[in-house]
């Protein structure tokens, strides 16, 4: 199968779907001061303020984010700036935080920064830096599933209607040549839509065959005795997608570039660690993974998944735009304008100092 095939309307969609309704507490969000990392004695406050609000997923798709809190990499940039976190179990919720005002930066998906940037006009969100790449499997019942033809007929689990991954296994089945109805997840292969939280009940269950679905649940499935049938990376070109960006609230970008600039420098620091101490990294994710959720996760989970996922400065806006122009040639978007979903202005600057080549945004810069 062509690797561009499965790129075909993969987050575009999410355009045109609606957001979520917002979890009671705070868009769906803990917040979490970090009061374990220390302000240098005689740091100063960047452009004046008291704070940076920060937002990430528990997911280890976030490491980069995990990792700079755990290590104190964002407070040693912002400097007397205290950075404040929020935790978000939903896209949509981290979204409306943003054009709400009650967030300033945060790590997010494609498909909820294309979603939050279309329905804003364009006026709301930047995306600034790259964040992570890869992390998504399909893992199924060995005894109920042993090669890719038997995933037909068989009863599929993704988390959520019309989510990056729910959109790409329907991709996917869509290039076997099987009928699928989105909306209903009915067809020749079932769908069903499964919070990733329960999807390893479902599936230790039997409710369901497999599931398309990112990391740690993927490895949580094979904990289980699932097998992985495919690694969404092997259809990439280079084996490379996006899976999280650093997206930034306009007006802050316009207002604070400067602590916009330093939140970067510590995403860079931070992949470089992770990169350079990728077992000692795992930990830390972990450690923070426990003090946001009350739980870390076991070593035959954590290990392989974080063995998928690469961390990157470089957010892959070239898979991005192709996404987009698949989603049009397939019929299930209109033409989005994404012109100007990227600044990578600062991001670059941040390159440049530590001798590492400027990224591309694809055509889709800020003009």
């Amino acid at each position: 199968m062509p690797a561009t095939t499965v790129l075909r309307r993969t987050f575009a969609v999410m355009a045109v779907l609606p957001l979520l309704t917002l979890a009671a507490c705070g868009y769906g969000s803990q917040a979490k001061d970090d009061d374990t990392a220390e302000i240098a004695a005689g740091a100063e406050k960047i452009d004046g303020l008291d704070s940076v609000r920060i937002g990430y997923f528990g997911n280890l798709t976030h490491g980069t984010a995990l990792v700079g809190n755990q290590k104190g990499f964002f407070q040693k940039e912002l400097g007397a700036t205290k950075a404040r976190y929020a935790v978000f179990n939903a896209g949509p919720s981290e979204i409306e935080a943003l054009n709400s005002g009650s967030l300033d930066i945060g790590f997010i998906g494609p498909s909820p920064a294309i979603n939050g940037y279309t329905k804003s006009g364009g006026r709301n969100l930047r995306i600034i830096g790259g964040s992570a790449s890869g992390g998504v499997k399909l893992v199924v019942n060995p005894d109920e599933v042993k090669s890719l033809k038997d995933v037909k007929g068989k009863r599929i689990a993704t988390p959520q209607l019309g989510n990056t991954q729910d959109v790409a296994f329907l991709n996917w089945a869509s290039e076997q040549g099987w009928k699928v109805d989105a909306q209903s997840g009915k067809g020749d292969v079932t769908v069903v839509r499964s919070d990733n939280k329960v999807t390893p009940d479902a599936f230790a269950s039997g409710s369901i065959d497999g599931a398309w679905v990112p990391e740690p649940t993927a490895s949580k499935l094979v904990a289980q005795g699932g097998k992985v049938l495919l690694d969404e990376a092997s259809l990439w070109p280079d084996g490379k997608f996006v899976i999280t960006n650093i997206i930034v609230r306009q007006q802050f970008l316009e207002e604070h570039p400067k602590a916009v600039e330093a939140v970067l420098r510590a995403s860079l620091e931070a992949n470089k660690w992770i990169n350079a101490h990728p077992d000692e990294a795992k930990a830390v994710a972990n450690e923070q993974l426990q003090a946001d959720s009350g739980k870390a996760l076991p070593a035959e989970v954590l290990d392989p998944a974080w063995r998928s996922i690469r961390f990157t400065d470089d957010p892959l806006a070239a898979t991005l735009d192709a996404q987009a122009e698949h989603a049009v040639e397939a019929g299930l978007l209109q033409e989005p304008d994404l012109e100007g979903i990227y600044d990578l202005t600062l991001l670059n600057k941040v390159l440049e100092a530590e001798g590492a080549p400027a990224v591309d945004d694809a055509g889709l810069g800020a003009k």
